[in-house]
């Protein structure tokens, strides 16, 4: 990944990524294997706790390690091109807990809390959000989970979806509608929690070894702390430089597709060449195409995360983190079509790691923001301007 090293700014954020390359082959190994059998690589996830990782995007001030939005997207680019499944799943984690203290979303004494969580207990989490009768939560709709409070306790019942990291995750971030206050809270749930139950239901084409399953609470108990925040919007509504981390995702599995097709060009000569087929003219022109999107969207990507951490910039790149998403995920989307051209009907083995990016990469069509909010946003900002 040379390319990437262009946009390594400082010895931090190398170090960071020397980490995770020696954790490289393990974690491609489990990621296969998972996608495989469609099982969780929880191995992987404590290599990473291992190394600190869960504490990327916690600030120093709480303990953490203090990464930024365009350290994160490093990380997670790199972890991507080992293992998306791996990398999409800890990567709600660190969007989450980024944004969280950023934005203070809690009060002062929960984020201490949870804080000491992640330092001390190696704690993960994911906002628990997805119900299939409301769709994406970023449409607006009201959560089926209720949230009752009744003889000082909190008493929550629902069926949740699209439980990423689920196995891993040891506090759940559940929305849930509060009828006396009509309004949507969100709950901290211990994952070993009573009347919690992870019901394996994730069975997809891609993106396999994430386990997002549904999530059952049956009258699950809480304590009143547990109510952590209050929300009577969308959660699409609010503007979160962290959700960068998707893309970022989407960006690492094009570049191991492209280094995949790269390697086979260099190397493949069936015996009607006399040399390989990296130089044909045809192939030459994929490999060309397959370097044009992977550099514009790695600059897009990058600049509009450079762009949003700059107060200066802040506000110009608010309005573009829809589109550096919809723009590395259809990049992403043909980059692999066209790595799959050029190596042919191998890649289509169930053994070829071209496999199992084709089916991974199109998952960013559905992670959020979709492709219709973002084009319809950019329409409307354009009509707005005087």
């Amino acid at each position: 990944m040379a390319a990437l090293n262009a946009f390594i700014k400082n010895d931090n954020q190398q170090a960071m990524i020397t980490q995770l390359h020696t954790l490289k082959r393990n974690i491609e190994e489990r990621g296969a294997k998972a996608d495989l059998e469609n099982s969780f690589p929880a191995e992987n996830f404590e290599d990473l706790l291992n190394i600190g990782y869960n504490k990327v995007t916690l600030p120093a001030a709480y303990g953490g390690l203090g990464f930024g939005i365009y350290d994160m997207i490093l990380f997670q680019e790199t972890l991507a091109s080992f293992d998306a499944a791996t990398a999409l799943s800890i990567g709600w984690h660190l969007g989450i807990v980024g944004d969280l203290y950023d934005k203070k979303l809690w009060d002062d004494a929960h984020l201490e809390d949870f804080a000491k969580k992640i330092v001390n207990e190696r704690a993960l989490t994911n906002r628990i959000l997805s119900e299939v009768i409301t769709g994406s939560p970023t449409r607006g709709g009201r959560p089926g989970t209720n949230a009752i409070f009744s003889d000082g306790q909190w008493h929550v019942n629902g069926h949740k979806s699209f439980a990423s990291l689920s196995y891993a995750t040891t506090h759940y971030i559940t929305s849930a509608w509060i009828p006396e206050k009509e309004s949507i809270g969100f709950f901290l749930i211990p994952q070993q929690s009573n009347g919690l139950t992870i019901k394996e239901t994730w069975d997809m084409m891609g993106m396999r070894g994430t386990a997002s399953h549904d999530l059952i609470f049956e009258d699950v108990i809480l304590p009143e702390d547990a109510l952590v925040e209050l929300n009577n919007k969308p959660r699409g509504a609010k503007v979160n430089g962290w959700a960068l981390h998707i893309p970022a995702v989407y960006l690492g599995i094009a570049q191991a597709a492209r280094d995949h097709a790269l390697e086979f060009a260099r190397t493949y000569k069936p015996n009607s060449l006399d040399f390989p087929i990296g130089q044909l003219p045809h192939i030459q022109e994929k490999i060309g195409q397959m370097e044009l999107k992977l550099t514009t969207s790695r600059h897009f990507l990058y600049d509009v995360a450079q762009k949003f951490e700059d107060p200066k910039t802040h506000d110009y790149a608010t309005g573009l983190l829809g589109a550096a998403k919809h723009v590395v995920v259809n990049n992403a989307l043909d980059i692999v079509d066209i790595a799959m051209r050029i190596v042919g009907a191998q890649s289509l083995k169930t053994s070829n790691p071209l496999n199992r990016y084709y089916r991974d990469v199109r998952a960013g069509l559905h992670n959020p923001p979709m492709d219709d909010m973002t084009i319809t946003k950019l329409a409307t900002a354009a009509l707005e301007e005087n």
